[in-house]
């Protein structure tokens, strides 16, 4: 549709135009090292709102829900689309919680430390830091897919340019020019996201077509209370909603909240929100297959959208691909150095604030390296995320059970998590593998951890945790 030269001029503009006003604003913002990794209690209700849709609308949105759909049909969507939405309503009271209990803190990690100690520690941290790789490589993969569908340039030169771009501001910036270039995306987003379903629901026709191809073909797919859509559809709902108790960019915004009602508002409104927006995005799944349209359902969305469009309209692509990839990506980035300035000061205690940021900014370079490598290799990106999708169940009710219980205990944390780990990754599918037991793993996964934790805390009671030294373990970073 477009030329090799002619998408990459304009890909390499879009990314200097998204990326200019986030360095701009970063030499205006320039604040303690504390602000930089969490931005605390400085956003009023609409910059998390705007800030929080601007994560969940990652480049993802335009190939799983639709990949789901094409298998697991109204069901998928429904469990996918309520996955994006329960997780903001949870995050209220952990979020309040975690502030109450650490009104110093910066990460999720901080807490498990000071909460169970150095192994549960480490299980969370590894955990953590898979999923924020898997997330950025899932991001760079689907920019650069979407980018290929519209001219033939390599995966590896699409994501190099989108990661080069998006490192520079956050890295200079923070969280707060992060939060700042989610608006501005935001602007991009959402006028497009319009524009997207108004030329999806002219390429497939209107409703009749693909739901006369559908009822011929696949009528199971448009059953609501079919057994595999069912499956489908509690399979993401799990998924999605503990995987998302994990992502850091998401606990940075409870501390950058200013208060409890603005956490409030703003998880409660993103949520309600995010749930059409990808719920509309899965019926393009539905379409593809009911139109009878060739191809991978991986790019269903493309493949129903791209077929009678102006060129216009696909050069508009790209800023829109690049508002979402980017408004996720600087968010995992942003993350990703909360962590490990924070476990960086702890290893390095004498290091000054400066060199410890340059440090942290070098090492997310090169960590940069196996992400564009990966991403140039055009892994499912839906296979990506249900790996790392595991890993987060696995782990969930351990953590988060233990932000108020204080009979739960080091030991029966880290067994638990374990428990869940090797029982749910035994029934895993391999790469390439049919989906036949997805379901199994992920309920494996999240409910072996909690039966453990219950048979453990039968056992006779050790000291109760004391959650006003949370507080006093926090390291400042400030000061």
């Amino acid at each position: 549709m477009l030329s090799p030269f002619t998408a990459l001029a304009w890909l390499t503009l879009f990314s200097a135009l998204f990326a200019i006003p986030g360095l701009i604003y970063a030499r205006r913002k320039q604040d303690k090292l504390d602000d930089f990794l969490v931005a605390r209690n400085s956003q009023n209700s609409s910059a998390t709102l705007l800030t929080l849709l601007a994560t969940t609308m990652g480049t993802w949105i335009l190939f799983g829900p639709a990949q789901a759909a094409t298998w697991g049909g109204i069901g998928a969507v429904t469990g996918y689309a309520l996955g994006a939405l329960a997780p903001r309503l949870i995050m209220i009271p952990l979020g309040q919680r975690l502030r109450s209990l650490m009104p110093e803190g910066h990460t999720l990690t901080e807490f498990v430390l000071g909460r169970y100690g150095r192994v549960m520690y480490a299980f969370v941290l590894v955990i953590m830091l898979f999923y924020l790789f898997i997330s950025l490589t899932a991001g760079l993969t689907a920019i650069a897919k979407m980018v290929s569908l519209l001219a033939p340039v390599p995966l590896w030169l699409t994501a190099s340019i989108v990661m080069g771009a998006t490192l520079l501001y956050t890295l200079y910036g923070g969280l707060r020019v992060t939060i700042f270039t989610d608006r501005v995306q935001m602007l991009v987003i959402l006028p497009f996201l319009a524009l997207l379903i108004v030329f999806g629901w002219q390429a497939a026709g209107g409703l009749a077509p693909a739901l006369e191809g559908l009822q011929e073909n696949a009528p199971h797919l448009l059953n609501p209370l079919d057994i595999n859509g069912l499956k489908s559809g509690l399979t993401f709902f799990i998924a999605v909603v503990l995987t998302g108790l994990f992502y850091q960019g998401t606990w940075q915004r409870i501390f950058a909240a200013r208060d409890n009602k603005v956490i409030r508002n703003g998880f409660i409104i993103s949520g309600l929100l995010s749930f059409p927006i990808i719920f509309i995005m899965g019926l393009f799944g539905l379409a593809f297959v009911g139109l009878g349209l060739p191809g991978d359902g991986s790019v269903a969305l493309f493949s129903v959208l791209l077929a009678e469009v102006p060129v216009w309209f696909a050069i508009g692509l790209l800023p829109f691909g690049l508002a979402l990839i980017m408004s996720s990506a600087d968010s995992t980035i942003s993350g990703l150095s909360s962590i490990m300035v924070v476990d960086l000061r702890r290893l390095l205690p004498k290091l000054s604030n400066h060199n410890l940021l340059s440090l942290s900014r070098w090492l997310i370079v090169l960590l940069s390296i196996p992400v564009l490598v990966a991403a140039s290799q055009g892994y499912s990106v839906l296979y990506l995320f249900l790996l790392a999708d595991l890993l987060c169940c696995a782990a969930a009710f351990p953590v988060f059970f233990g932000f108020y219980n204080a009979r739960y205990q080091s030991y029966n944390a880290a067994l638990s998590t374990f428990a869940g780990l090797v029982t749910g990754l035994m029934v895993f599918p391999a790469p390439g593998a049919p989906l036949t037991y997805l379901l199994e793993a992920f309920l494996l996964a999240s409910l072996v951890p909690i039966a453990v934790s219950l048979i453990l805390l039968l056992l006779p009671a050790g000291t109760l945790f004391d959650f006003s030294i949370l507080a006093q373990r926090v390291r400042k970073l400030d000061g």
